[in-house]
């Protein structure tokens, strides 16, 4: 934020504007500044810039011929240039104000070159707490109307100008004269038309007497003029009253109705205005403002009054994007009492329909003055999505967070931290016939068109055509089943393939650490679903998952929680053997010191790793050392247990159902890694050669275990029959879907063919998110 010590001290004197050609304006993409760059090059100066990201303003800058640079680097200066800042740089890291003091460049605010422009023109300033852009606007538009043909230089686009500017070659200009940070004050008012006034901006001002006395300063330089100022609002009194005793200047006020309401210089009277454009109460007081401005300038009073009616509004203010199948509004309240001066506006206008609003809070400053009044203000909604605070140019307050809002409304609201996810988690929510608006002074004016992009996606992307839906099948990654997990994947991706989704097979680990672009997981084009092929560490241990919940993507199977339990082989056992379920004896140990006491024959894996990883069966004593460090060289933890001989089975798991288990026969060994993953190095028996009881005894024990450790989607839980007793050995959360993997070949045998296993996993997923992509 500017302070009134750097503002005094580090900044040139406007005068010091005179003679100057060449103007580098740093932060010229915002609505002022795109503004005043405009100005400038239609006076025939040089203009350049910089802002800190591309934007619509941008592109339209550089199409009307004006250079404009991306990130801010203190490059491009030139001796002879007047450095133009917006409020909004920190003059303390600036690389342009580094450069600019390097090589000896003058600075100035915004606000002073806009005065220095304007010197030749008599200038309606219109100031206040909320309704400036409206009410110049519409200032601006009744001396059009009037044939006056004035300059007007608002605060926001108006579509019918092409822009915040609209030249002209009358002796008028309507400036919209902003009260934060002392900027009207580089302004030279002819007339001064205050809209209303309300403590604001208390990051500069400090207080009430403060801000009033800097309103009442400004308006006392009035030369030639009237102060026209809306007689029902306390604040503006209450200047009037400091103006009516100080100075000889004419005086004033209004109110919506036919009449104007009298200061010292007594009433105007004037025929009612023609119904607005513009809904709702608060802008026909705006007009009642900008037509007394424009009796100030002599226009003639029917036709000012026919261009104020006619004004269709600024861009940003309840302007109205999409009418059908949902309507949908952008407006810039950032104040209560903004906020609920358009949610009026807005019912009078869609008098039926649920009414969504979707607000930003626009900094901490003006949050910490107005939590209750937010929330009074809100409840004007039906249902309230609420995001994190703009900061803009402050640091957060302690304390000071749009939670605190969201506690206090007595409607339906949801708290989105994240302003990215508006657009998605309300698309979600939103149905024909509803209005919603997006409403704020920060980035949240990007709700309003990506919102109708994702409603519009919603639309397209049904759960019950296969052909719309975007899967991402996501392979690879950077464990030691790296190789079977791209076979598991290209599997899926062919299946998918043949079922009609639209399909894409990605390395999202290779993607990321080769190029670190996750942009494949954001945006409209991003996946309604990501199918989990990939397998062992950072895939069954939930971060991958991890992953794809802070991106907000659907995934196929076990969610963070039960996959890092699952993969923790030791915490499997010690909540499976709590609940009375058989385990492996053995001992956990992070060090093979641990081991000197323990004995062969043993079986010893790595901790977490996948199922065949790292393992080893261990005959002789004198082998043990070598397989434990072995096993601890996989993540620095392992497993040293009994080795049960028997019957080796592995019950797959769907949903809430076992699957017929399937006997594991290695041709000759152990079934380790490549007794697994070799095509006919094992003969795998579904299902298992086993009596009936065991085998239903086995596919409960499977469910139980699955429910156990709160795992969705599919499982597979491997045992040891021994002695007709039951021991459980692991459970994998992201089964291998190979030509050698056992969950198909179970689920074959249970009838579902390896695409028809493919599509469960898809829509058990969809399901489980609530069907929404």
């Amino acid at each position: 934020m500017r302070k009134a010590a750097e503002i005094a001290s580090e900044f040139a004197p406007r005068s010091a504007l005179d003679g100057k050609s060449s103007f580098f304006l740093v932060g010229i993409g915002g609505a002022g500044m795109s503004a005043l760059a405009r100005m400038l090059k239609h006076r025939g100066y040089v203009v350049r810039g910089t802002d800190s990201t591309f934007s619509p303003e941008v592109e339209r800058l550089r199409s009307e011929g004006i250079e404009v640079k991306i990130g801010h680097s203190g490059d491009g200066l030139h001796e002879g240039d007047a450095v133009i800042l917006t409020d909004a740089i920190d003059l303390s890291i600036s690389p342009e104000v580094v450069r600019s003091r390097e090589i000896g460049l003058p600075l100035f605010r915004r606000s002073q070159a806009l005065g220095w422009l304007l010197k030749p023109y008599k200038v309606i300033a219109v100031t206040g707490t909320h309704g400036k852009t409206t009410t110049t606007g519409m200032t601006g538009a009744g001396l059009i109307a009037a044939g006056l043909d004035p300059l007007v230089v608002v605060g926001a686009s108006i579509p019918e100008w092409g822009g915040p500017v609209r030249e002209g070659k009358g002796e008028w200009a309507v400036v919209e004269a902003c009260e934060a940070y002392d900027s009207f004050h580089d302004l030279d008012p002819h007339t001064v038309v205050l809209t209303n006034l309300e403590l604001d901006h208390t990051d500069f001002h400090g207080n009430w007497e403060n801000l009033k006395g800097s309103v009442v300063r400004f308006v006392s330089k009035i030369e030639g003029g009237s102060f026209i100022y809306y007689a029902t609002s306390p604040g503006g009194s209450e200047v009037a009253e400091a103006i009516h005793h100080d100075t000889k200047i004419p005086i004033t006020g209004y109110v919506e109705g036919p009449l104007g309401i009298g200061g010292k210089d007594g009433p105007l009277t004037h025929k009612p205005l023609p119904p607005l454009a513009l809904p709702g109460e608060h802008n026909r007081i705006n007009a009642e403002g900008a037509f007394h401005a424009c009796l100030v300038a002599d226009a003639d009073a029917d036709l000012a009054a026919q261009g104020i009616a006619s004004f269709t509004g600024a861009e940003r203010r309840l302007q109205v994007l999409q009418e059908s199948p949902i309507t949908v509004i952008d407006d810039y309240a950032h104040h209560p009492t903004e906020i609920e001066a358009s949610l009026q506006a807005i019912r009078e206008r869609f008098p039926r329909g649920r009414l969504v609003v979707a607000f930003q809070p626009h900094l901490y400053s003006r949050t910490a003055d107005n939590i209750p009044g937010f929330a009074k203000a809100l409840d004007l909604g039906d249902v309230v999505f609420l995001t994190d605070i703009y900061p803009a140019r402050e640091d957060p307050i302690p304390g000071i967070s749009s939670a605190r809002i969201a506690e206090l409304i007595n409607n339906e609201c949801h708290y989105i931290p994240s302003r990215y996810l508006l657009p998605r988690k309300v698309a979600e929510f939103a149905k024909p016939g509803d209005i919603v608006v997006g409403m704020g002074a920060g980035n949240i004016a990007e709700f309003a068109p990506d919102f109708i992009r994702e409603f519009d996606r919603k639309s397209s992307h049904q759960v019950s055509q296969p052909e719309s839906l975007a899967i991402l099948v996501l392979a690879g990654g950077d464990s030691s089943e790296r190789e079977v997990s791209i076979l598991s994947g290209r599997a899926i991706h062919a299946a998918l393939q043949e079922l009609g989704f639209k399909s894409k097979l990605v390395d999202l680990t290779e993607l990321a650490l080769s190029k670190g672009d996750l942009s494949i997981l954001i945006g409209e084009d991003r996946p309604d679903l990501a199918f989990l092929a990939t397998h062992g560490t950072h895939a069954e241990d939930g971060a991958l998952q991890g992953l794809l919940e802070l991106f907000h993507i659907p995934y196929t199977g076990s969610g963070i929680q039960a996959s890092a339990i699952a993969m923790d082989k030791n915490l499997t056992k010690q909540i499976l053997g709590a609940n009375g379920i058989r385990v492996p004896q053995g001992k956990f140990i992070k060090a093979s010191s641990e081991a000197r006491e323990l004995t062969a024959p043993v079986v010893v894996k790595p901790n977490q790793e996948g199922s065949t990883v790292g393992l080893t069966f261990v005959e002789q004593t004198s082998e043990l050392l070598k397989a434990i460090e072995r096993g601890l060289s996989y993540g620095g933890e392992c497993l040293v247990e009994e080795w049960v001989r028997g019957v080796e089975i592995s019950v797959p798991v769907l949903g809430d159902r076992a699957l017929p288990p399937v006997e594991i026969v290695p041709n000759a060994g152990a079934y380790d890694f490549a007794a697994k993953y070799t095509p006919g190095a094992t003969n795998e028996i579904v299902p298992a050669r086993l009596p009936g009881a065991v085998l239903e005894r086995a596919q409960e024990t499977a469910v139980r275990c699955h429910t156990l450790l709160g795992c969705q989607g599919a499982t597979r839980t491997d045992m040891i029959v021994s002695d007709g007793e039951l021991v459980v050995l692991e459970i994998n959360t992201l089964p291998g879907m190979t030509g050698t993997s056992l969950l198909p070949n179970s689920a074959r045998a249970a009838g579902l063919s390896f695409n028809e296993l493919v599509k469960w996993f898809v829509v058990d997923a969809l399901e489980r998110y609530g069907a929404k992509a």
